[in-house]
């Protein structure tokens, strides 16, 4: 069975919440919005990391019994695949000191280091140092959906053309250091309610170098997530204060941790919950939208969440909490990201084989059968990689956990071999995006 909260914690944010005086819902007027989730509603198994990688293993059950009209499992493959990731991480990484996987690397395009520049010069420490991580991060991630291959983002200091995660990493990070996404004149280094809840197309599009010559896939969408980011956090004070603040998700964190210890799928659980509203609407459940949780025959209830950019914040929020004196747990609880460069690893690799040969050259909606079933066998495969991944290495699962395996790691793997593959590395499908998924 999926994990939940605490029965403690849930209660105590539930009396927090209403001591605060939130409303018990908020606005719904495009179906794409809802209160923070009960543990007892029906919605609430679906939001979890295990539930992600239940119902996944059940359409990979299905497609290795050669059930599936969509694609071929080839178990004789993944060996090849993960002896392949073992060698892009041993280039990358030859002491096989492995960061997380997480947001972070991409604010180290080009080997600069962004990050550390910024908040030496605001001579950043403890807490505060942990909130101002929280609050580029958050909205750096949600805005981190694919750019399409014709976007590219000038780093002005480097003179360097940044395209794909990295490019939209270090343009949200010169939109945050512009305090763009603060109210405070006097503290540009934060995300509050009130800017996110005022933001416009042109606002992204300027910080990103949009133009008629420069598209960037999904703009409307991307705006659209930050605003409605603005708004929840503002309906939401126990976990985000009032005023609303996106870094005072690291005390809500702190305070619901034992001994400055705390679960990964806890701190999922307060993404999806506390962020859910969010998300789109595609599928709802007893008026609690899903958010990234699609269709499929194949899985119980027919339902298949994978909450993808929800746990790719989780991720990460990791360093952020850590550097802050946190200990975080069970990380191995949280499960590969089902995108673009995973995906494409197993497809390249021939783990996995469409049996319409199409899959790779039409395009696709994000709701199509076949794609869900694709992000599915992604989660799955990812989960039978990575401990060969680890054995071909000589480590641990402990020392040596997915977080690891990805950053590597499997996500990079997906990118070389796309760039050996196709002209411009570019994944081997075609999926028509609308900047809340991809």
């Amino acid at each position: 069975m999926p994990r939940s909260y605490p029965s403690q914690k849930v209660a105590d944010w539930k009396s927090e919440s209403d001591h605060a005086g939130r409303a018990e819902s908020v606005a719904m007027s495009d179906g794409g919005w809802h209160t923070v989730v009960p543990v007892d509603h029906p919605a609430a198994p679906l939001l979890s990391a295990t539930a992600v990688r239940c119902h996944c293993q059940q359409i990979y059950s299905n497609v290795a019994h050669g059930q599936s009209p969509h694609f071929i499992w080839r178990t004789n493959q993944l060996r090849p695949a993960a002896a392949y990731v073992a060698e892009v991480i041993r280039e990358r990484y030859p002491d096989l000191s492995v960061p997380y996987h997480s947001r972070w690397r991409h604010f180290e395009a080009s080997g600069v280091d962004r990050w550390g520049a910024i908040s030496r010069a605001h001579a950043l420490d403890g807490a505060e140092r942990a909130r101002v991580r929280i609050d580029l991060v958050i909205p750096s991630v949600l805005l981190d959906a694919g750019a399409g291959a014709d976007w590219r983002f000038l780093d002005a200091p480097t003179g360097k053309s940044l395209t794909r995660s990295e490019g939209l990493g270090v343009a949200s990070l010169d939109l945050f250091t512009a305090g763009i996404l603060s109210s405070d004149a006097t503290q540009p280094l934060r995300s509050d309610a009130a800017a996110l809840s005022r933001l416009r197309a042109g606002d992204i599009a300027r910080a990103f170098q949009v133009s008629g010559t420069n598209p960037l896939v999904g703009l409307e969408g991307r705006v659209a997530l930050l605003t409605r980011l603005g708004e929840v956090a503002a309906a939401t004070p126990a976990v985000f204060g009032a005023p609303a603040r996106l870094g005072n998700l690291f005390d809500f964190l702190l305070a619901h941790s034992c001994d400055k210890k705390i679960d990964a799928e806890f701190i999922l659980g307060t993404v999806l919950r506390a962020l859910g509203p969010v998300w789109p609407s595609r599928m709802s459940l007893d008026g609690v939208g899903l958010g990234d949780c699609w269709p499929h025959p194949a899985a119980v209830g027919g339902r298949v969440p994978f909450h993808k950019l929800s746990q790719w914040l989780t991720y990460s929020l990791l360093e952020p909490l850590e550097e802050a004196g946190l200990t975080v747990t069970e990380l191995d609880a949280l499960t590969g990201l089902p995108e673009y460069r995973n995906g494409g690893l197993l497809l390249d690799m021939g783990v996995i084989e469409a049996r319409d040969a199409t899959f790779h050259t039409r395009p696709l909606q994000v709701d199509d059968e076949a794609v869900i079933e694709w992000r599915a066998l992604t989660v799955a495969g990812l989960d039978l990689i990575a401990p060969l991944v680890r054995e071909a290495l000589g480590l641990s699962a402990e020392t040596f956990p997915l977080a690891r395996v990805l950053e590597g790691g499997t996500w990079a793997a997906g990118r070389k071999i796309a760039a050996a593959k196709r002209p411009g590395g570019a994944p081997p499908v075609n999926i028509v995006s609308d900047g809340t998924v991809f």
